[in-house]
C-alpha cells in the first residue's frame, strides 16, 4: 500500500511538496530544541541529512572517522598515506552544508581539504563557517573546476543516489579525471538492502542489471532517486580495479563502493 501511495505522488509530481510539508512538521517538533552552535540553517540540515541537530554534529564526526578509516587501509596499499614531505589532497564532492567535511580538517591534518557542490546555498554558508577547507560549486553537470589528477582521494556519500543514468556515467568519468593515478573514489550507493523500496517493474530492471530511476522530481533533490546494481556500477569505472564492494548489512543502508585509478 506504501509504495502504492509513493508511486501516485511521484506520478503527479507531489513528492518534493510531500517532502517540504514533511520538513515543516519536523521543524515544529524539534524548533525548541534548536542547537546554538554553527550550525546550517534547519532546511539544510533536513534537505541534506534529517532534522536531528545533536545527531548531525555526531553522526558527521562519526561519519568522518569511518572514512579516515578506510582511507588509511586502503591508501596506505598504494603508499599515498605513507608518502612524507609530501601534500596530499582529499574532494568531498557532493559536500552539501558541510556535515562530514567540516572534521576532516582535524582529523586528516596531512591532507588539503576540498569541498564542492551543486548548491551555490551550501557552498555560501560553508565558505563563511567552515575553517581549513577550500570550497567550490560545480554544476549539476561536470565539469570540476580542477585540474586533471589534483586529488589522491575522492568520497561522495550518497551523491549518485540522485542523480540520471546520464550523470552517472558523465561524473564517473569526470572523478576519475581529476583522481590522480592509484588514487581511490569513495562512494556510498543504494544496493540490493533497497530492493524492497523498488516496485514490481522497478525490481525487474534492477534484477537485471540496469540502474532505476526515480525523476518526478528535480535531479539532485533528496526526492529524486537512483538504485545501482552491481552490475551497473562495475559498468560506471570499466577499466579501473573495483578495490572494495561492501554490501550493506540491514535494510536502507547503502553499499560501499572503493575505486582505484588504474
Amino acid at each position: 500500500m506504501k509504495k502504492w501511495f509513493i508511486g501516485i505522488l511521484r506520478k503527479f509530481h507531489l513528492m518534493k511538496s510531500v517532502d517540504f510539508l514533511r520538513y515543516g512538521l519536523h521543524y515544529i517538533k524539534s524548533k525548541h530544541n534548536h542547537r546554538t552552535e554553527n550550525l546550517p540553517p534547519s532546511y539544510f540540515i533536513y534537505e541534506t541529512y534529517q532534522l536531528d541537530y545533536d545527531k548531525y554534529l555526531k553522526d558527521g564526526k562519526d561519519t568522518a572517522l569511518w572514512l579516515r578509516d578506510y582511507f588509511a587501509k586502503y591508501l596506505t596499499v598504494n603508499n599515498i598515506m605513507a608518502e612524507e614531505n609530501k601534500k596530499k589532497t582529499i574532494l568531498d564532492w557532493g559536500c552539501g552544508p558541510g556535515r562530514v567535511i567540516r572534521n576532516m580538517p582535524e582529523l586528516m591534518p596531512d591532507f588539503d581539504i576540498y569541498g564542492a557542490d551543486y548548491n551555490e546555498k551550501y557552498i555560501d554558508w560553508n565558505k563563511q563557517h567552515i575553517q581549513n577547507v577550500k570550497f567550490y560549486k560545480n554544476n549539476l553537470t561536470p565539469p570540476l573546476p580542477f585540474k586533471e589528477e589534483s586529488f589522491d582521494i575522492i568520497y561522495a556519500i550518497s551523491v549518485f543516489t540522485h542523480l540520471s543514468e546520464e550523470n552517472h556515467f558523465a561524473w564517473s568519468q569526470e572523478l576519475l579525471r581529476v583522481l590522480k593515478k592509484g588514487g581511490i573514489i569513495f562512494l556510498t550507493l543504494h544496493g540490493d538492502a533497497f530492493k524492497d523500496k523498488l516496485l514490481k517493474k522497478e525490481l525487474q530492471l534492477y534484477d537485471a542489471g540496469k540502474l532505476v530511476v526515480r525523476d518526478s522530481n528535480k535531479e539532485g533533490h533528496r526526492t529524486f532517486a537512483a538504485f545501482q546494481p552491481e552490475k551497473f556500477v562495475r559498468q560506471m569505472f570499466i577499466g579501473n580495479e573495483i578495490v572494495l564492494h561492501e554490501k550493506a548489512k540491514r535494510k536502507s543502508q547503502q553499499d560501499v563502493w572503493i575505486i582505484r585509478k588504474s
